[in-house]
């Protein structure tokens, strides 16, 4: 029957690890914004989620050529735009060269009377146009004579000037060799657009290999010789997270793995002690990676990041059962004296995770289903499978000095409690006077990029002339035709405001891509030929300009009452497109018109204005609302927090039935938290979020050290079993201390803070647990 039963196990327990295998074999592992986006967003939040997974914005890369001279990276410029022109996963590629710069102008030339908004019927009135004609006259006698010199015969009515008047204000990269570069011509710029969405981080990835292959080629020559290619944008930073990320996962495991496995072989001198010893990890972190990827249909970077910390806190309780083997016992009996305290520590780590599965954030809550799920596979494969895998006389020797030794130093430990006491009240003390925010208020902390990356990317946009923006309105419609004939309205609106001095300055896709209305109306304006030459002619009296001069605006205008209304489709590959692209997104209701607003200086008028508009458009704050859902986090964590503190309060007092020990056993976390938390802000550090979460875990992790301190007080186990288990405690914080504090160095903030956190907080937890009760241990 025991075979029987131990067949069973091992069986079940292999069926269970291929499954979680095939699963993890197929996971999807995602690295954008939306794993911190609440369930339930704000139309601010639900529209930044959008645009960085599917909007345009996504899908753009800003390219960088260094390393040489000016001609140099004009020239690389101008070929590998050549070259990337070519690719079909690029919709467009711009660089600021003559030809894309020409291809935009002949593009409004040919469309001036369906873009410009000042044509009405009184601006072709002899009237009209002889104002417009007596401005083109200034201009001619101006620095900016030459350029219109050859405009003025096919536009006398100043549309092309109207138009390219409406995009002053939108800040310009500068040119070398008629090529955008950055101001201090250190740096060749361009733009690429890709056809796949940014969350495709796949398609991604081989766009960024396909650039790096390109620029290879172009830049062969000798001429080229220390050039190098930077590329960013939001699919490089999701390439860029998820390889770093995946890389830390893989690397820090290996080393993590190594070290742990040192310590273990010297203190328990077996290769099969350290094989067994990592099968409750491979099983809890497999099994954790399966059921977020089953429960949320992919697995966000973080939490595969935070699965190196499962080998820190799962092979502790492997730890616990192989310390407790001894000779002439069975080995499915050595954790039945300790199974209860285990049992308790297992479940207030459970406690201390199950409010995550309630957080607002996906995030949140895989860490949370991922912590929860390993640790109890680990702890259920320890309890029935490895003893099951031992011979049934197998034993472990540890050094007896060693044994010896930690019960000295657990003889020793209470003499620094008045240490401690003054080490307490003065962290607590500073965390209360500390100067300055405790909190970060930055949403970027929560990013998993490099500060090298955003730092690339700052540099890239300040070059290019990015414009930083922090007002926009947002106009919902029906169709695009219903949130166009509306931002019309709209700018008519915001004109006004800015002739008051209230912003300088907006933009609109309506300025690119006008509604059909618009459009249509715009062509009725223009007068038949022979009312618009009599007009013509009754406009030139008195003005230096041959009548038979503007034969190619007759021409034009005429024209023009048969061109076809302009279309999306024909604003394609241009960077009128791109821009019209930029500013109109398709949602499941509707569509919604973006338009930037530059230089606010009240916001109070605008917002009186939209109230009066149809739809009622609205303003959007993005760094209100940025720190708006920041606080949001940090609300959300400390709410979670409090209730797995409160939950794992309320399990130690039924499970210890007495208030004496339950305040034993949390005033070592108490005190472990306090002093972790005063180191953090000492190191010149804010608080995250993920600091929070680290604590959390310091504190499940813990409350093991402090439980079974209280159970080895009041055990009337023999001396043996009682430095066995301190023994084991040692060991269990120095594994947790190596996974966590490997963690700190992974170079990914959020990673960071939760490695250095666990390791103080879990070092210290013992630490304490001996001073304030390692008398009684000792007695």
């Amino acid at each position: 029957m025991k075979r029987f039963n131990r067949n069973w196990a091992i069986a079940t327990w292999l069926f269970f690890l291929a499954i979680c295998i095939f699963v993890v074999s197929r996971v999807q592992i995602g690295a954008d914004l939306s794993a911190f986006l609440p369930r339930t967003p704000t139309p601010a939040q639900q529209l930044l989620s959008e645009q960085l997974r599917d909007g345009v914005f996504s899908r753009l890369m800003l390219i960088g050529i260094e390393g040489g001279t000016p001609d140099a990276l004009s020239q690389a410029s101008k070929l590998l735009a050549l070259r990337l022109r070519s690719e079909p996963g690029l919709s467009l590629v711009n660089n600021g060269d003559e030809d894309s710069l020409a291809r935009d102008q002949a593009f409004l030339l040919e469309n001036r009377y369906l873009l410009s908004s000042a044509v009405t019927p009184e601006h072709f009135t002899p009237e009209g146009l002889h104002s417009a004609l007596e401005n083109s006259l200034q201009l001619l006698g101006s620095p900016a004579g030459i350029m219109i010199k050859h405009v003025i015969p096919r536009d006398p009515s100043g549309e092309m000037l109207h138009i390219l008047d409406g995009f002053a204000g939108q800040s310009q990269p500068s040119a070398h060799d008629g090529v955008w570069v950055s101001r201090d011509g250190k740096r060749a710029l361009l733009l690429a657009q890709t056809k796949a969405p940014g969350f495709d981080i796949d398609a991604q990835q081989h766009i960024i290999e396909l650039i790096h292959t390109r620029f290879t080629e172009a830049t062969r020559s000798s001429e080229f010789a220390g050039l190098n290619l930077v590329i960013s944008g939001p699919g490089v930073f999701s390439v860029h997270s998820r390889d770093h990320i995946k890389g830390v996962a893989f690397n820090f495991s290996i080393i993590t793995s190594i070290l742990v496995s040192i310590m273990l072989l010297l203190v328990y001198r077996s290769w099969r002690v350290l094989a067994l010893s990592l099968l409750p990890v491979i099983s809890g972190t497999l099994a954790g990676i399966a059921a977020v990827s089953v429960g949320y249909g992919i697995v966000y970077g973080i939490t595969l990041g935070f699965g190196i910390t499962l080998i820190g806190e799962a092979v502790d309780y492997a730890i616990f059962f192989f310390t407790r083997l001894a000779p002439g016992k069975p080995p499915g009996t050595a954790l039945d004296k300790i199974w209860p305290t285990l049992r308790l520590g297992v479940m207030t780590t459970v406690c201390g995770f199950s409010p995550m599965f309630l957080a607002d954030f996906p995030g949140f809550a895989q860490l949370g289903l991922f912590s929860v799920v390993g640790l109890i596979v680990a702890v259920l494969v320890t309890r029935w499978v490895l003893p099951n895998l031992v011979p049934g006389n197998f034993a472990t020797h540890t050094p007896a000095f060693l044994s010896a030794w930690v019960m000295r130093l657990i003889r020793q430990a209470p003499r620094l409690r008045p240490v401690v006491l003054v080490a307490v009240l003065g962290a607590a003390l500073f965390i209360t006077l500390h100067q300055g925010p405790v909190w970060s208020d930055n949403l970027s902390s929560l990013s998993p990029l490099m500060d090298a990356d955003q730092r690339l990317d700052q540099s890239l946009r300040r070059d290019i002339g990015a414009p930083d923006v922090r007002y926009m309105v947002i106009v919902s419609g029906k169709d695009r035709e219903d949130v166009l004939e509306r931002s019309e309205k709209l700018g008519a609106q915001l004109d006004k405001l800015a002739n008051n001095q209230t912003l300088t300055g907006y933009d609109s896709p309506a300025r690119y891509l006008p509604s059909e209305k618009t459009q249509r109306a715009r062509l009725e304006a223009l007068p038949e030929p022979a009312k618009l030459q009599a007009n013509l002619r009754h406009a030139l009296t008195g003005l230096p300009f041959r009548e038979n001069l503007f034969g190619p605006f007759l021409s034009d205008v005429a024209a023009a009452h048969n061109r076809p209304l302009l279309t999306p489709e024909e604003l394609r590959g241009t960077n009128l497109g791109l821009q019209t692209e930029s500013l109109l997104a398709q949602r499941k209701d509707g569509w919604i018109a973006i338009l930037p607003l530059r230089g606010v200086t009240d916001a109070l008028p605008i917002q009186q204005a939209l109230a009066n508009q149809e739809g009622r458009p609205v303003l959007l704050d993005l760094q209100l609302e940025s720190d708006s859902l920041y606080q949001t986090y940090v609300h959300e964590a400390i709410k979670l927090s409090a209730l797995g503190a409160l939950a794992i309060v309320l399990l130690m007092f039924v499970s210890l039935r007495s208030v004496r020990r339950v305040a034993m056993v949390l005033l070592p976390l108490a005190a472990a938290v306090i002093i972790t938390t005063a180191i953090v802000l000492a190191s010149g550090q804010k608080l995250l979020i993920f600091h929070l979460i680290g604590l959390l875990l310091a504190v499940a992790v813990g409350s093991n050290y402090s439980l079974f301190f209280d159970r080895e007080s009041g055990s009337d186990d023999h001396d043996e079993n009682s430095q066995r288990t301190m023994l084991s405690l040692l060991v269990a914080n120095i594994s947790t201390i190596i996974a966590f504090g490997m963690l700190a160095f992974s170079g990914v903030p959020l990673l960071t803070a939760i490695g250095e956190t666990v390791a103080i907080g879990a070092f210290l937890s013992l630490l304490f647990s001996a001073v304030l009760m390692g008398q009684r241990v000792a007695r």
